[in-house]
C-alpha cells in the first residue's frame, strides 16, 4: 500500500467518525531536505501520526503546530529552516541541512484533499490539484482549491476568472512536467500564490509471464506502492497464491492480443519476462500498439535486437520513439544475481526512467540530489 493511500484512509476513517485531525503538506522545499513537496503527515487528536515529512527528525514539532490548527480552526503555513551549520541544528540529529515550508489545514479541509486523492485512485489518472496558501484576491480565501484533469476539465472553479484561467493554465504544465510547485497567479484584483500539485496514483507495473523470477518483481513492486498486474497465457499460474502482491490478473489467450485486454496507458510500465523466445516477441509484438510508456526485456542484448529484426521483417513499424521505450537486458547495471536481486534492478531502472535520471552512484552527481523544483525563495 503507498503512503498516499495510507494517509486517504486515515483521513477518511478518523473524518467518518467524526475525530478531530489536521494535515500538513511539505509545498517548497530548499537545500537538502529529506522529502519533497506533496509529502503529506496526518495528525489526529488520538493516535499515531501517518505519513511522513523529514524520516522522523520534524514529525513532532509539526504535530505541535497541527494539534493548534485543529483546535483552532484556521489553517496555516509554517516553515522550519534547518540551514544554519551549527550545533543548534546539527544537535537535533538531522539527516539533511535545509528548509521546509508547510501548510497545515484542519478536518474540512483535508477531507477536501481526501477527495481529489480519492478521485485520482478511482480514477487511476493524474489529477492537479490547485490550493491557495496566500491571497490579496477579495473574493480568493486561503486554502480554496480547484481541480484540473489532465484533458483540462475544472472541478470547482476559483469565483475569480482570470485567476481560475491561470490556475488551470499553470496545472495542465504541471501535470505534463509530472511536477508540483508554488505559483504566483494572477487575478482580476491582486494575486494568489498557490500550490499547484500533481497527486498521481500507484504506478501501474504489467509484468509479462508469471514464472517463478516474476514473484519477486511483482513483490518489490507492491512493496514500492506501485499497482502490479500480472499476465499470462497460463490461466493455472495467475492466482493469489502465487503471487498474493498482485493487484489484478490478466489471463490472454494469445500474448499477441495483450493490449486488447490489459490496462495498459501512457503511464504503465510494463516488463516481459517469459523466458519464450516467441512468447516475447508476441507480448512486444501487441505492447507497440500501446501508448506504454516503458517496455522492458529480460535477457542480452542480442537477443533483444534480433527480437526487434524479426518483428521489422514481419512488418512491423519501430519507429525511434518506440525505439527509446523499449529496455533489453531489463534493470540498472548492479551486478545483480538471482531473481530478487534482478527485481531490484528492474524497480531501480523504473524508479530512474520516471524521474528523469541516468541511475548511477549519488556521490559522483556534481549537482544536489533533487531538481530546483518548488524550491523556497
Amino acid at each position: 500500500m503507498s503512503e498516499l493511500t495510507d494517509v486517504l484512509q486515515a483521513i477518511e476513517s478518523l473524518s467518518a467518525r467524526g475525530e478531530k485531525l489536521a494535515l500538513a503538506t511539505i509545498v517548497a522545499v530548499r537545500g537538502s531536505t529529506y522529502r519533497r513537496p506533496g509529502a503529506r503527515l496526518l495528525v489526529p487528536e488520538e493516535g499515531d501520526l501517518v505519513g511522513n515529512i523529514s524520516g522522523g527528525c520534524l514529525e513532532n514539532d509539526v504535530a505541535d503546530v497541527a494539534k493548534i490548527v485543529m483546535h483552532e480552526g484556521i489553517a496555516r503555513i509554517v516553515s522550519f529552516d534547518l540551514t544554519a551549520d551549527d550545533d543548534a541544528v546539527w544537535g537535533w540529529g538531522l539527516g539533511c541541512n535545509g528548509a521546509f515550508e508547510l501548510f497545515v489545514e484542519p478536518a474540512d479541509k483535508a477531507a477536501e484533499v481526501a477527495g481529489a486523492l480519492r478521485m485520482a485512485l478511482e480514477e487511476e489518472r493524474p489529477i492537479c490539484m490547485v490550493t491557495v496558501l496566500e491571497s490579496s484576491a477579495p473574493n480568493v480565501e486561503q486554502g480554496d482549491r480547484m481541480l484540473v484533469r489532465p484533458g483540462g476539465d475544472v472541478e470547482r472553479p476559483f469565483p475569480d476568472e482570470t485567476l481560475a484561467a491561470s490556475a488551470r493554465a499553470a496545472a495542465l504544465e504541471q501535470l505534463a512536467n509530472e511536477q508540483s510547485e508554488i505559483r504566483s497567479l494572477p487575478s482580476a484584483a491582486g494575486e494568489a500564490r498557490a500550490f499547484v500539485e500533481v497527486l498521481e496514483p500507484p504506478l501501474r507495473l504489467v509484468v509479462c509471464g508469471a514464472g517463478h523470477d516474476a514473484i519477486p518483481l511483482v513483490r518489490q513492486a507492491s512493496a514500492l506502492g506501485w499497482s502490479p498486474v500480472v499476465a499470462d497465457d497460463r490461466p493455472e499460474f495467475l492466482s493469489l497464491e502465487r503471487f498474493p502482491e498482485a493487484a489484478a490478473f490478466v489471463p490472454v489467450e494469445r500474448p499477441d492480443k495483450l493490449g486488447e485486454v490489459a490496462p495498459i496507458d501512457e503511464r504503465t510500465y510494463v516488463v516481459v519476462m517469459t523466458h519464450n523466445f516467441l512468447r516475447d516477441k508476441d507480448y512486444v509484438r501487441s505492447l507497440l500498439t500501446t501508448p506504454a510508456r516503458f517496455i522492458a526485456m529480460l535477457g542480452p542484448a542480442v537477443r533483444t535486437e534480433r527480437l526487434l529484426s524479426e518483428l521489422r521483417e514481419e512488418g512491423v513499424d519501430i519507429s525511434d520513439a518506440d525505439r527509446r521505450r523499449i529496455r533489453g537486458p531489463a534493470g540498472l547495471d548492479l551486478g545483480a544475481e538471482g531473481p530478487e536481486e534482478i527485481a531490484a534492478a528492474i524497480c531501480a531502472e523504473i524508479v530512474a526512467t520516471k524521474r528523469g535520471r541516468a541511475g548511477g552512484f549519488l556521490k559522483d552527481r556534481p549537482g544536489p540530489i533533487h531538481d530546483r523544483r518548488a524550491q523556497l525563495g
